[in-house]
């Protein structure tokens, strides 16, 4: 099986920074895009950011110039840098990845446990 494990939430102060974690482990041959997902409560999960194992990233509008997503290949992890943060930014938030697992190459894609993140005003 295939596991993403997210690390580094929590509450932090409007124009504060954080950043997200997260490592994939398991039966894996290779992971196509990685990214980060959120949730506040009673919307919908939405977009954050993307990247591909080439390294091309994909922002939402709201995260544009605050947020950077950065991936290590060889450690199976991908990166939120969040910088600047509102109170808006709050929400759960969920790692992604699209995974080519070992045995059958069929790609999947898994999602994390998520991970809170809570910005004060």
């Amino acid at each position: 099986q295939v596991l993403l494990v997210e690390s580094g939430g929590g509450l932090v102060q409007a124009e504060g920074s954080l950043r997200l974690s997260c490592a994939a482990s398991g039966m894996i041959y290779s992971i196509n895009t990685m990214g980060w997902y959120r949730q506040a409560p009673g919307e919908q999960r939405e977009l954050v950011a993307t990247i591909t194992t080439g390294g091309r990233t994909n922002y939402a509008d709201s995260v544009k110039g605050r947020f950077t997503v950065s991936r290590d290949n060889a450690k199976r992890t991908v990166y939120l840098q969040m910088n600047s943060l509102k109170p808006e930014d709050t929400a759960v938030y969920y790692c992604y990845g699209n995974v080519v697992e070992a045995l059958s190459f069929i790609a999947k894609d898994y999602w994390g446990q998520g991970i809170q993140v809570t910005v004060s005003s």
